[in-house]
């Protein structure tokens, strides 16, 4: 038995520093502008590691350097779903979006975009701790209120009350939302040079369809989906906008989701 327990012990051991000697190896192949090993290895190395925002981070700058724009969007999203605090990915992504050919005009209202900036100011887990907390000095007020003798004393357990009520309900959304998008797969990066968006879920056919061309890199928000198994490139058509108005359809295999 302790044999047993000290071979398990052992592959533990040995398994965990495989995965650190694969993060090491990823870095090293990196710095040596080795940016297509880099990328294998980095991604073996979340393989065996997990993943983290660092981790994407990293994949996201390999990349970048081997010129692939759109999967380089890819990772410093999915670095950002985990970490809304790392400015370096969010730096790193700003600046890849700056070199991309299709730049969609922003049309978000101004409230929802300033929401979603106080959604990305904290970690989803951050922003469950803040509401748990303010949910207990909320009890913490009412108990004031209901139950002291001091005037001055119930008149703030009741007003500070209705003000952490406010500050209470807005921070379980934004909490519930943060959870939300950072589950969320419903966003996707063209990761070819080009595709084209399509009025249909077809390829184009005749002058009649219309038809507009994107570019790697560009951000789309996914609707809806449809099987086309007669399409011998791509078995799936995805429904696809790209600003609050524009919808189109284009080829599944030609993105990849967040």
């Amino acid at each position: 038995m302790k044999k047993f327990l000290a071979l398990a012990l052992f592959a533990c051991i040995s398994c965990h520093s495989f995965a650190l000697s694969v993060g090491a190896m990823a870095d090293s192949a990196y710095n040596k502008e080795n940016y297509r090993e880099a990328i294998d290895l980095y991604l073996q190395s979340i393989a065996t590691e997990g993943k983290s925002s660092t981790a994407y981070y990293n994949l996201g700058n390999a990349y970048f350097r081997n010129d692939n724009l759109g999967k380089a969007v890819v990772y410093y999203e999915r670095a950002l779903r985990l970490d809304p605090t790392n400015a370096d990915a969010r730096q790193n992504l700003d600046f890849v979006r700056s070199r991309i050919q299709d730049r969609p005009e922003d049309d978000t209202p101004f409230f929802s975009t300033i929401h979603h900036k106080v959604i990305s100011s904290f970690a989803p887990n951050t922003w469950a701790w803040l509401t748990f907390i303010l949910f207990v000095v909320l009890v913490g007020a009412a108990a004031l209120y209901l139950f002291s003798h001091n005037i001055a004393l119930r008149k703030t357990g009741f007003f500070g009350g209705i003000v952490l009520m406010c500050v209470f309900v807005y921070t379980l959304l934004v909490s519930f939302d943060a959870a939300t998008i950072s589950q969320s797969h419903e966003s996707a990066v063209v990761i070819v040079p080009n595709t084209q968006l399509s009025s249909a879920p077809r390829a184009s056919r005749t002058s009649s369809d219309k038809v507009v061309t994107i570019h790697e890199g560009t951000k789309v928000e996914i609707v809806d989906s449809v099987a086309t198994p007669d399409d011998p490139i791509s078995p799936q058509w995805f429904e696809v906008k790209i600003n609050n108005g524009t919808r189109a359809w284009l080829r599944a295999v030609d993105v990849e989701r967040i």
